[in-house]
């Protein structure tokens, strides 16, 4: 009987911590600053939790600093509540800041893709909500190009349509000191979180061992 109560316990709270989702930690509220850095380009990208959306990016070559913020929404200096209500109009979305001479746009763009479900309108895996829609963010137009590109090879990958719009960035406001590397410095409660979300299970379902950003 001890023994099943333990883990019923455990079961218990490892949904609750799903449940949660991309939800606030406990942190100093503060929002993080923009890296900057001569000779460094930027990329935003809009991929669901941005808790997720920074690991994949970090772990490439040339990448200098992710950061987790809002974009694409109707309020100035956007807080947590107020985006993750759905009232403002903006998207979770990571701005990646890196050397285009050590990696490419067009892997930037490979990584994206292979981390998010193009096809799902409605928010991402368990986030339900506008606030969690895709979304490519471009600064230029060689960006918009090349993006566009990108897209064109998805679909024609991908059997039901892709939904991921292509808009010019606006301002991007980065979100609060504990949402920064929430990976890294909540490990536990993020591989709880990506689990319980069924999004590594969905991307495998769409890319194969292509998943996660893997060639």
């Amino acid at each position: 009987m001890e023994t099943m109560r333990r883990e019923l316990f455990v079961l218990v709270s490892i949904l609750a911590l799903a449940a949660a989702a991309c939800g606030p930690a406990h942190g100093d509220g503060e929002s993080a600053p923009a890296p900057e850095a001569e000779g460094l380009a930027r990329a935003t990208f809009a991929g669901g939790c941005f808790w997720c959306m920074e690991a994949p990016f970090d772990e490439l070559e040339g990448v200098a600093a992710t950061t987790s913020g809002y974009i694409g929404g109707r309020v100035e200096e956007p807080t947590y509540e107020q985006v993750s209500a759905g009232g403002t109009g903006h998207a979770e979305a990571v701005e990646v800041r890196y050397d285009p001479e050590r990696v490419s746009y067009q892997e930037l763009l490979r990584v994206f893709w292979r981390n998010v479900d193009p096809t799902d309108a409605g928010g991402q895996f368990c986030d339900r909500g506008d606030q969690y829609r895709t979304g490519i963010f471009v600064h230029s137009e060689e960006q918009r190009r090349l993006a566009e590109a990108s897209k064109a090879e998805v679909e024609e990958r991908l059997e039901p349509p892709v939904v991921t719009p292509i808009e010019t960035a606006g301002t991007f406001y980065p979100a609060e000191a504990y949402h920064q590397d929430f990976y890294d410095k909540n490990p536990v409660r993020y591989k709880v979180y990506r689990t319980g979300c069924g999004r590594d299970r969905r991307l495998r379902e769409l890319w194969g061992d292509e998943a996660g950003g893997g060639h």
